[in-house]
């Protein structure tokens, strides 16, 4: 915003003038022209006036290329074309005119003598309507103690919410073809604005928080396929993987296994060799795809001298020892410039090295990362009841990873949404303030922007916070994500014994219901954040990805392995596991969303409710759960 443009008339004449580019739900054309020039010079490259935007569906905006020579000279003379890779989704005029169609993302592309440029534009899905109202009658009445909030938190309420949300998933597909709520992607906007319209919908005062976001994603779906002798195509996910940091390229190449391949493999872990020296790229021919099995040495080194010897692209696959078969992920890779699979699964290594041995074998290899800033959001919705200079935040993130994102984090996200809309007539000695952040799953992005920018003064009104991250598992703990672990030795003073009143809010109610907990640590939680600022907190986790211990077994029931996805198993889950797109509503149990957000929902009145929140605590001692407010215990529905 603030940045002048010049805008064509119809005379031709350019002049400039003020325009306001993309705010949360609508856009306005941005357009930059510069001197112009006539020339015979080619087209050395072309510059658009726009960046990754999102529009909605019936939405229309321009957008404006620019060829220019290789001085840089803008080219007036030049005719451009323009395509768009999903027309389902967004179609482009030869005027350069967008029109919104439906959910999900497209590129466009300008191109003039050979030349081209592309931006990605995302349309946002219209949210689904908003749930029935609830026949409680709980959001239009004051609750007067936390056992009435506990009654009214429903199961068949909750998931009204988690459906909701799958359904904003299924109808964003991200990059992938995938459902998806991903940040910087138009599933996680639709999600926003579900819960913003709840929310306002119930009388809160909601604020959307904008932020500059790094997305990282693909501009086309991951191939790895044989195109030659035989077609086939590999699955992204179970038969291979790819890394972060790989090269862009679209290579069709004929492969050519390196040196040092052993096939079958031991059964003794890293011991192959295979392209861990140059003398096992003797004889590589340049352009082609390089077939490595992981071995002894790292697989870095193998990639950089498979592209020493020219190679085109590299497929890595799985040693094929015990424990070493399935297309897991290398890790991050040094970027070498070239796209690179890794890893494939064994069979998959093995197949395609028993093909090349019998003949000539081409392959295509198809990895096109897309790294670029957009615009991601916080959702914050503050109570119109309560001391505003004594705030008790209650967050859990919005956003998912590698799909749906149904259990980490719709479900906590479910979870404060539900107790906020039952909070809604209800009083409280501190304000509630409910935040959804973004960009949680990246790095905690929505939590470091919105606690970095508070003044010290709005620092200072923020009492306590409560955060829900997982709140659905399967093979569930109870886990009550405590400052005192991980982390706490980088906390102000005051965090660790302060927190301890919400801590104990939890083990109180968990005591009294007869249901076994633990404490862990608040490590990788968006209250991570607000306990280096300085702020009490607690939390709640339920587990998630692998693995869940036999001691837990013993105190929680269930199996040891995975919490999630497959269970039992140690294959890692579902959540934060590239490919696998299935953390979805069926990888959540509606008995544990319900009964974890119970215990939630007492935890939160009683803190809205304390009046030693707050307070400077003292030198010595510990708060008792029961401080003073309306009722700090509650009975068990």
């Amino acid at each position: 915003m603030g940045n002048r443009f010049l805008w064509r008339t119809s005379v031709r004449r350019r002049q400039p003038v003020a325009r306001l580019c993309a705010g949360l739900l609508g856009l306005a054309a941005c357009a930059s022209h510069d001197s112009t020039a006539l020339s015979s010079a080619p087209v050395a490259s072309i510059t658009l006036a726009i960046t990754a935007v999102t529009i909605a569906p019936q939405q229309t905006l321009t957008v404006t290329a620019t060829p220019r020579d290789a001085a840089g000279n803008a080219l007036s003379d030049r005719q451009v074309t323009w395509t768009s890779s999903k027309p389902a989704v967004a179609t482009i005029d030869q005027k350069g005119v967008v029109t919104g169609i439906a959910g999900g993302m497209t590129t466009l592309t300008a191109t003039s003598e050979g030349k081209n440029a592309s931006v990605t534009i995302t349309v946002a899905s219209p949210p689904p309507p908003p749930p029935p109202v609830s026949d409680t009658g709980c959001g239009a009445r004051n609750l007067g103690t936390a056992s009435d909030l506990v009654g009214c938190v429903r199961q068949d309420e909750l998931w009204i919410h988690m459906t909701a949300f799958q359904q904003i998933a299924d109808a964003n597909p991200g990059a992938d073809g995938h459902p998806s709520r991903n940040s910087g992607e138009p599933g996680y906007l639709a999600s926003v604005n579900y819960v913003a319209d709840l929310m306002r919908s119930a009388g809160y005062r909601v604020t959307i928080q904008q932020y500059d976001y790094t997305y990282h994603g693909y501009s086309s779906v991951p191939l790895l396929s044989e195109v030659a002798p035989a077609e086939q195509d590999f699955a992204l996910g179970p038969d291979f993987n790819i890394t972060s940091n790989s090269g862009s390229g679209d290579i069709t190449a004929q492969l050519q296994p390196v040196a040092g391949i052993v096939i079958p493999a031991p059964a003794a872990p890293n011991s192959t060799s295979g392209g861990c020296a140059s003398a096992d790229f003797i004889g590589f021919v340049p352009g082609r795809v390089a077939l490595i099995q992981r071995g002894a040495c790292g697989v870095n080194q193998q990639i950089g001298l498979a592209v020493a010897a020219g190679a085109a692209a590299v497929v890595v696959f799985n040693e094929g020892s015990t424990g070493n078969t399935a297309a897991t992920s290398c890790g991050p890779i040094a970027r070498l410039g070239i796209p690179v699979v890794c890893l494939a699964s064994y069979a998959v290594g093995q197949a395609l090295f028993s093909q090349a041995q019998q003949g000539p074998t081409t392959v295509r290899v198809r990895i096109q990362p897309l790294t670029e800033v957009r615009p991601d959001y916080n959702l914050i919705a503050d109570s119109p009841y309560g001391d505003s200079n004594s705030v008790v935040v209650v967050d859990a993130h919005l956003d998912a990873i590698f799909g749906a994102g149904m259990l980490d984090n719709a479900s906590g996200s479910a979870t404060i949404l539900e107790i906020a809309l039952k909070m809604a007539s209800t009083t409280t000695l501190h304000q509630l303030r409910y935040i959804w952040f973004g960009g949680e799953e990246t790095g905690l992005f929505g939590s470091i922007h919105y606690t970095s920018t508070l003044s010290s003064t709005e620092r200072s009104r923020i009492a306590f916070d409560v955060d829900a991250d997982v709140t659905a598992t399967p093979n569930y703990v109870y886990a009550i994500a405590d400052p005192g672990g991980f982390g706490a030795g980088t906390f102000p003073a005051n965090v660790v014994p302060a927190s301890q009143v919400g801590n104990n809010y939890f083990a109180s109610y968990f005591t009294l219901a007869g249901l076994p907990f633990e404490n862990r640590s608040n490590g990788g939680t968006d209250s991570f954040e607000f306990a280096l600022i300085g702020v009490p907190n607690t939390g709640i986790l339920t587990g998630q990805d692998c693995c869940k211990s036999a001691a837990d077994v013993t105190i929680f029931g269930g199996f040891t392995g995975n919490y999630e996805g497959n269970v039992p198993s140690t294959d890692g889950g579902c959540v934060d596991r590239p490919f696998r797109w299935c953390d979805n509503l069926s990888n959540n149990d509606p008995v544990v969303l319900a009964t974890v957000s119970k215990a939630f929902a007492s935890v939160v009145f009683n803190l809205a409710n304390d009046n030693t929140v707050g307070l400077p605590f003292p030198s010595k001692g510990r708060l008792p759960v029961g401080g003073g407010g309306k009722l700090l215990r509650s009975s068990i529905r």
